[in-house]
């Protein structure tokens, strides 16, 4: 069955270049192309030393830069402006472009992209190149001040939006048609980079030039970005096809596939986005997953295309709305504004409420399926699917904050079914599904690791974890040990034929230092089919040696278990807390601190602030916290102080009754007996009958002994 859904870094830079600086705009070698009422000009820059500066005029002026080059160095660049002021030095960051080759420059001998960005008006440029650095191309881009109007389509919560009309997007130098994605799992948030304090008049002249230099500068199908937000509010609609579409961009490359990249104009390593941007990028974010039904603060795994810091076939931990740092090797989209991210997706995910997150359906092929949805709050649903007709085939309904529907249409006549997911006031949930084609979604339905940090230091504490993952159908699995920069560290298992179920696979982190990992699985089945998925493991052996004493605290002044002792080492200083739970409640912490590195022993009497202990079953949970994770280790214990109690049923034969389980100490007419009683109830003494002088005692596992029974005949 196949089942659709419709549904600046400058400073830092400019010391590690070498002082070779070459001047731009001489008036040969130019190549000029126009689009509309842009013009862009590409230029060959003379590379020339340190002495030999040169800057000559641009007579007509340009708007908006980008630079292309050569070789393995960097290079910085500055321009003058019409009023006759230098602006700041730049560093030149590369940009991502579509996955795979990305352009006809790069395809045709190395050159790398750079990222466009607006100057404002400016008649000069000089550009530094590193060592290593061999040509340098300039891509000027003049783009005219006009006005334009703004739409508003017909969802309630978009927000106001420039279309490609109205900025005057240049529809004849588009190459290729766009391309779409089955779903939209993520957001990548950008800025374009450049001056801050352009004219609320000029902002479509920046969208014109960023696409006119994609286009004809980089040679990619159209404008990279899915939209863009200026300083003023304004949201501009970005590559042909419609916002409201899975439209494949060219924005994070490796990444583009599956994400909506949105561009803010200006530049956000120092300065932090204006208010009014803030408002439109959340709001324009808020209606666009919601149409994709993802959960603006979710986090999953993403299988990256491949780029030049995450090779193909990767899985990359990423947030439903990211930086395109979280995808590339890039300052973009500035530090100020990516440290904003977080914030800006908890009331992007506040707006618009209620709604539906993350429809999916599993099942195994040609056989029922589960159709799952989550909720933002409990609701009325209802699941329905339809013929071609349009005739009802199935309905579910239900109240809650989660659906799960089972439905299994192998009864059906072959053909497409349309199903859809609806409750009151959010964007339904809808797809097709046909019979004919017996292919289902591979995924992982789950995957955890438990616990999530280990010791592999052979002491038998926390030496291993567990890793524990779910597959919907099967599929050759394969999984893998990486570092937080993706390298990869180890094979924890080859790619293995796993059948549909649940699989358990030990890691113990051998050989491996200290730091957290990702273990990433891979599952690859017939027809193309794939999914990833990633969990981490903090690998920390400062945390050793942890035991009790005794596994029981009897605190009744008898001298025996008065305290619970905690024995552990640390192989170094840690902050150390010992916490009391019974069940998930905790009960006390006798102990929170810094502690050297050593044997150490901490012991608790079973006193608390509040309240008095209540005899029953505890976890001892024991944390240390060093510079790279907290390790825990939990031990059960037992709080008994309560003798046991054993009475005399009958002496002939010798019966007795206990109320809990106990080793029973007997002694009658001179012989001793030890028994071991399992549970509570009636016992019965066999080889003893009718005593003359008998004394019983019930010691419980506590170590808690009861009253002696006496019984004499004398």
């Amino acid at each position: 069955m196949r089942i659709t859904f419709v549904g600046n870094p400058g400073e830092a830079v400019r010391r590690c270049l070498a002082p070779i600086v070459v001047a731009l705009l001489a008036l040969v070698g130019a190549g000029e192309a126009a689009a509309g009422p842009a013009t862009l000009v590409m230029r060959e820059v003379p590379l020339r030393g340190e002495r030999g500066l040169s800057t000559i005029a641009d007579r007509r002026g340009f708007d908006y830069l980008g630079l292309h080059w050569k070789g393995g160095g960097r290079i910085s660049f500055r321009v003058l402006q019409q009023a006759g002021r230098w602006s700041d030095w730049y560093a030149a960051d590369r940009d991502a472009g579509p996955d795979g080759a990305t352009s006809e420059a790069a395809r045709s001998g190395g050159w790398t992209i750079g990222e466009g960005l607006w100057v404002g008006r400016a008649t000069r440029l000089e550009v530094r190149a590193s060592v290593g650095v061999s040509r340098v191309r300039a891509y000027t881009v003049r783009s005219p001040v006009s006005r334009v109007p703004t739409r508003k389509l017909a969802s309630a919560q978009q927000p106001a939006v420039v279309t490609r009309e109205g900025w005057q997007a240049d529809e004849t130098i588009r190459r290729n048609e766009p391309q779409s994605a089955a779903t939209l799992r993520f957001a990548v948030v950008h800025h374009t980079a450049g001056t801050n304090d352009y004219r609320r008049e000029d902002a479509a002249a920046v969208v014109r030039a960023i696409q006119l230099y994609h286009v004809k500068g980089n040679g990619w199908n159209d404008i990279g970005y899915n939209a863009l937000v200026d300083r003023f509010g304004t949201v501009y609609e970005g590559r042909w096809g419609g916002l409201e579409q899975n439209i494949v961009g060219a924005h994070a490359r490796g990444f583009n596939t599956g994400s909506f990249g949105i561009a803010v104009m200006g530049e956000f390593t120092t300065r932090v986005p204006s208010a009014a941007a803030q408002a439109a990028l959340v709001q324009a974010l808020a209606w666009r997953l919601d149409l994709g039904h993802v959960d603006p603060l979710s986090t999953f795994d993403v299988i990256s295309a491949g780029n030049e810091r995450f090779p193909p076939g990767i899985p990359v931990f990423l947030r439903a709305i990211g930086g395109h740092r979280d995808t590339g090797l890039t300052a973009c989209p500035g530090q100020r504004l990516y440290d904003l991210l977080p914030t800006l997706a908890a009331r992007a995910a506040a707006i618009g409420l209620p709604k539906l997150y993350e429809p999916a359906v599993t099942g195994t092929a040609g056989g029922p399926l589960m159709f799952t949805a989550r909720l933002s709050a409990p609701l009325d649903w209802v699941f329905t699917a339809v013929d071609a007709g349009g005739a009802t085939v199935f309905e579910s309904t239900g109240v809650g904050p989660t659906i799960t529907v089972p439905w299994d249409p192998t009864a059906l006549e072959p053909g497409v079914y349309s199903w859809r997911i609806d409750a009151p006031g959010v964007t339904p949930a809808q797809g097709t599904l046909d019979t004919a084609v017996s292919v289902v979604a591979l995924a992982f339905t789950g995957a955890a690791v438990e616990p999530e940090t280990i010791a592999p230091d052979g002491d038998g504490t926390l030496d291993t974890t567990a890793l524990t993952y779910r597959l919907n159908a099967a599929a050759n699995v394969g999984i893998t040990v990486h570092d937080p920069e993706g390298t990869e560290l180890a094979v924890l298992e080859a790619p293995r034929w796993r059948k549909a179920g649940e699989h358990t696979v030990t890691f113990d982190g051998l050989g491996l230092p200290d730091g957290v990992v990702e273990l990433r699985l891979l599952a690859t089945a017939a027809g193309g089919r794939s999914a990833a998925r990633s969990v981490r493991v903090a690998i920390a052996r400062t945390l050793g040696g942890v035991r009790l004493a005794r596994a029981f605290l009897t605190p009744n002044g008898d001298g025996r278990d008065d305290s619970l002792t905690v024995r552990f080492s640390l192989a170094g200083p840690a902050q150390v807390r010992l916490r009391i739970l019974r069940g998930s409640r905790w009960t006390a912490t006798p102990f929170s601190g810094p502690l050297a590195a050593g044997a150490q022993i901490i012991e608790w009497d079973g006193s608390k602030r509040v309240g008095t202990l209540r005899e029953g079953t505890y976890l001892a949970v024991l944390e240390a916290t060093d510079p790279v994770a907290t390790a825990r280790v939990s031990l059960p214990f037992v709080a008994d102080w309560t003798p046991p109690k054993v009475s005399l049923v009958s002496l002939d034969p010798l019966r007795l009754r206990v109320n809990e389980p106990v080793t029973l100490r007997i002694r009658a007419d001179g012989l001793r007996r030890l028994v071991s009683v399992d549970r509570p109830g009636l016992i019965r003494i066999a080889g003893i009958r009718r005593p003359r002088t008998l004394v019983v005692t019930a010691v419980d596992s506590a170590g808690n002994a009861s009253q002696p029974l006496r019984r004499s005949s004398h």
